[in-house]
């Protein structure tokens, strides 16, 4: 199963190929690479040269943005009634994932149809995409994330969608301590989401592996689950995880202690004009049996 985001009106995918993809963040074009792009461009070239930017990779690692028009450094974008933050960072990201739209519909329609108050926990929060979802449905949310810079960011989020007065948390702290310590002090959540990277570093140089470290992670958060959860939702975009990793994960965790569905697929961006599908990361996905 694959979910595609297809109402963005502020984000598109132009084009894609030979290792790159051609991006509309608004009214501003960038060129990032891709190396799952493995077919030829299907646009001319003069729509790939109206590129404001050009992210290059260097063969040190890294790279670098090679600009060719005037931009600003930073800009806001709409997804329906969320607002976002754009800026090009020098890790070639820019702010936000737009496949995660089809994550957001599904935190805020579930968060939506609970009879009772939602409390979240969004862990690798990153700039808080889930996080200004979820707040925006209704739910108390607890943001976390290693990284200040993105913690910051993700406020800003959520400033521009208007949730500022919204019960929210934002925390810098390393996952996997933040998780054991809200266990020891009792507390629950209804939700959790999680989109770990596939390597890390915590706020004190701690290191994160994902293929050592996620498990024992989803195992601790069963821990400060409530009696009667919601949905427990996991994001990755490492390389070669394929999505019936994330469902196996859930089935031995999870899925051994509360009834429930579980599900996974991956998430990707359709190429405009075209059938051709972008595939993006994997989900896997827990929620709540519907009361009959």
């Amino acid at each position: 199963m694959i979910l595609v985001a297809k109402n963005w009106k502020d984000y598109e995918l132009i084009d894609a190929g030979v290792g790159e993809k051609l991006e509309r963040w608004g009214k501003y074009y960038f060129i990032r690479p891709d190396p799952q792009v493995i077919w030829p461009r299907a646009k001319k070239s003069d729509i790939w040269a109206k590129s404001h930017a050009k992210y290059i990779r260097s063969p040190k690692g890294g790279g670098a943005w090679e600009k060719n028009r005037k931009f600003d450094a930073s800009w806001n974008i709409s997804y329906k009634d969320l607002t976002f933050q754009i800026k090009p960072t020098d890790f070639k990201h820019m702010g936000l994932f737009p496949e995660q739209a089809v994550n957001w519909e599904w935190i805020i329609k579930k968060i939506r149809s609970s009879k009772t108050p939602v409390k979240v926990l969004n862990l690798f929060a990153y700039t808080g995409g889930a996080t200004v979802a979820a707040s925006y449905a209704g739910a108390e949310v607890c943001h976390v994330d290693s990284a200040k810079g993105m913690v910051n960011w993700a406020k800003e989020n959520i400033k521009l969608t208007g949730l500022s007065k919204r019960p929210l948390r934002f925390i810098v702290d390393d996952v996997i301590k933040f998780v054991k310590r809200e266990h020891r002090r009792g507390k629950k959540y209804d939700a959790i989401i999680m989109d770990p990277p596939s390597y890390g570093r915590g706020t004190s140089g701690e290191t994160w592996k994902i293929e050592k470290h996620l498990l024992s992670l989803i195992s601790d958060c069963m821990q400060i689950l409530s009696p009667d959860p919601l949905f427990f939702l996991l994001n990755s975009y490492t390389a070669g995880f394929s999505h019936v990793v994330l469902e196996n994960l859930l089935r031995l965790t999870i899925g051994k202690h509360l009834l429930g569905n579980i599900e996974s697929g991956e998430v990707g961006l359709q190429i405009s004009d075209s059938k051709l599908v972008l595939p993006c990361g994997v989900f896997g996905r827990w929620e709540k049996a519907e009361d009959r």
